[in-house]
């Protein structure tokens, strides 16, 4: 018996592998089976030169490598799948039919043409191949996954010369990396031109360039990852597909935001009320009352801004941006406008040809300014370097400043050259002339007009009280100058000094002396009640006039100029200013320059020369 027979024979007996099944009605798989032990089985039958006649291509491929479409509902809930009429022999002669089969690249190549067999004794007998023989033959030569049955199975049934792909490898299907989307439109900017109401649009300004949201707002939705799915080479080895990565919500979770696990999946949420902000860098998502931008300030990236809450800008204000707003922050070069309506604006780098103006705060530049304007109406103004500005502030310090217009309360310099400076107290270390640029210094001395005017309306005042006083006491000495009263109040004075002591005699004498003295007396008491009060009077209008003398002396004494080494000439000149009026450095840029370039009528010279230095002060008399 030929070895085929005895493989046969012993499969027939029952020494089927445990996965499969013979039944008179076909061959089954065990469906609780593992894919494994299926294919262990699968290749004892194909390497016992047996094969498997009707084989179900389509379930023989899920019950191995669990590749295709789902099997029907009805089969998916039974024991046993059956993928197989009947378990054949393999013959030697009819393997010979089937020719080797060529792979490249994950394909197998095979050529179909007129096969014959070799028959004993007989002349070679053209046949037929079969599809079933043919996949037991693939097997026995490698070819164990990705068999194409309908192709084959068409070039078989037609008999046609072809040369097709009879099997391909099946590539693993990459997975779905986790991923974070976006879950709120809250956090997406408008770009729209701002609308003003009545039809109008301001092209200039963006409708909601930074976005705000309200606390326990979900932001973002982390996708978990998704599995791929294994592939298989011709071999039937497993290609396994990459990992797909993870990420987690935490990487982007930044302040003012929390991780939720909610319906739906896992929620970065908004933990607070504010501007959302992303850091370029480690892409952090936070929430907070500041607006922190990166991009810089530009017709195209954010036009011009109109902000309510604190800004932090790390880009360039490009020109003729604007960016109104409280405290603002610029890390990059300005050349466009900066407007405060009350806090700091602190510019990090330059300020080249742009405005910094504030209308209650500070502002600070830490590199140069440079053909800029610098104002504030109360707070200090200080800068690292300015050339060709106009300043003016509450107090102003600059480290070194060239051909620029200062005017302000107080004026603190290091090196000025060339500059034109207005204040009532400047102090500055080096001074002079730069170029064709005078070195112009005014010290800004106040108009005492009203004082006077003050002193003299309260003069008359002094001189009228002072001599009612002065009347009421001569009357009083008329009266006391009489002898009666004059020698009563003797008396009275040296009995109540206990200087003398009146005898019962002398008692009766002296009461009656008081009666008739009664009435001068009380008129006296009268008459020094009046002179009194005059002389209260004249103390009060005094008190006064020298309250606003000292006021005067105060205001003149608050003036002063210190200059310490002069490196050319300068002009040192009195500006006058009234009190109690708005400040001299309260006005437009224009009125600034043409204030400290011009000299004006009234204004005195104080120093003239290159000779110093400079320490002056008012005289005023104590």
């Amino acid at each position: 018996m030929s070895d085929d027979a005895t493989a046969l024979v012993s499969i027939a007996d029952g020494d089927l592998p445990a996965a499969i099944v013979q039944r008179e009605d076909g061959i089954y798989f065990k469906a609780d089976t593992p894919a494994v032990a299926c294919l262990t089985a699968v290749s004892q039958v194909f390497m016992s030169s047996a094969f498997f006649g009707g084989l179900d291509y389509a379930v023989f491929s899920k019950m191995l490598y669990n590749v295709g479409p789902d099997l029907p509902e009805v089969l998916r809930a039974q024991p046993l799948l059956r993928f197989a009429d009947i378990i054949l022999p393999f013959h030697a002669v009819r393997r010979a039919l089937y020719k080797t089969v060529k792979v490249i690249n994950g394909e197998a190549e095979y050529y179909f043409e007129q096969v014959f067999m070799e028959l004993p004794d007989m002349p070679p007998q053209p046949a037929r191949l079969n599809f079933d023989e043919f996949v037991a033959d693939m097997w026995v030569k490698g070819i164990r996954f990705g068999i194409d049955a309908p192709a084959v199975r068409d070039v078989i049934a037609t008999g046609r010369l072809a040369r097709i792909i009879v099997a391909r490898r099946l590539n693993a299907v990459p997975g779905r990396d986790a991923a974070i989307v976006e879950v709120s439109q809250d956090i997406h900017r408008s770009n729209a031109p701002k609308d003003m109401g009545e039809g109008r649009l301001d092209l200039q300004t963006f409708q909601n360039r930074f976005p705000q949201v309200k606390p326990n707002v979900k932001l973002l939705r982390k996708v978990p990852r998704a599995a791929g799915v294994r592939g298989f080479e011709l071999s039937g080895l497993v290609l396994e597909p990459p990992v797909p990565k993870d990420i987690e919500l935490a990487s982007v979770a930044g302040e003012g935001t929390v991780i939720e696990n909610l319906r739906g999946g896992e929620f970065l949420v908004s933990a607070v009320e504010g501007f959302l902000s992303v850091d370029p860098a480690s892409k952090r998502l936070s929430i907070g009352p500041k607006i922190i931008s990166r991009e810089g300030v530009s017709a195209r990236t954010t036009g011009n801004l109109q902000l309510t809450a604190e800004y932090e800008e790390f880009g360039d204000v490009q020109e003729q941006r604007v960016v109104e707003g409280g405290n603002i922050t610029i890390h990059g070069d300005v050349f466009g406008n900066i407007t405060s309506r009350g806090g700091d604006i602190a510019l990090n780098k330059n300020l080249m040809g742009g405005t910094a103006i504030n209308a209650d705060g500070a502002i600070r530049v830490r590199g140069v300014a440079s053909g800029a304007v610098l104002q504030t109406r109360q707070g200090e103004i200080a800068l690292s370097r300015a050339e060709s500005c106009i300043i003016s502030g509450t107090r102003v310090v600059i480290g070194e400043a060239s051909n620029c217009e200062i005017l302000a309360e107080e004026v603190v310099i290091k090196v000025a050259e060339g500059c034109a400076i207005a204040a009532r107290k400047i102090e500055i270390v080096h001074a002079g002339p730069r170029k064709q640029s005078e070195m112009l210094l005014y010290t800004l001395v106040p108009d005492t007009a009203k004082y006077d005017k003050k002193i003299a309306e309260l003069q008359p005042r002094v001189l009228a009280a002072g001599r009612e006083a002065e009347a009421r006491k001569a009357e009083m000495d008329e009266i006391t100058g009489q002898t009666e009263v004059r020698n009563y109040l003797t008396l009275a004075t040296r009995v109540r000094k206990r200087e003398v002591t009146l005898t019962p005699e002398q008692l009766p004498l002296f009461q009656k002396m008081a009666e008739t003295v009664g009435p001068s007396l009380r008129r006296v008491a009268k008459i020094s009640l009046a002179m009194k009060a005059a002389q209260v009077q004249q103390e009060q209008a005094q008190e006064e006039v020298n309250q606003v003398l000292r006021q005067k002396k105060a205001l003149q004494r608050g003036s002063r100029c210190v200059v310490e080494l002069l490196t050319g000439d300068v002009l040192l000149r009195t500006m006058s200013f009234v009190p109690g009026e708005p400040p001299l450095y309260d006005r437009p840029a224009r009125e600034v320059k043409a204030k400290v370039r011009t000299a004006a009528p009234g204004m005195t010279v104080l120093h003239a020369g290159h000779v110093g230095p400079i320490h002056w002060v008012p005289q005023v008399d104590d």
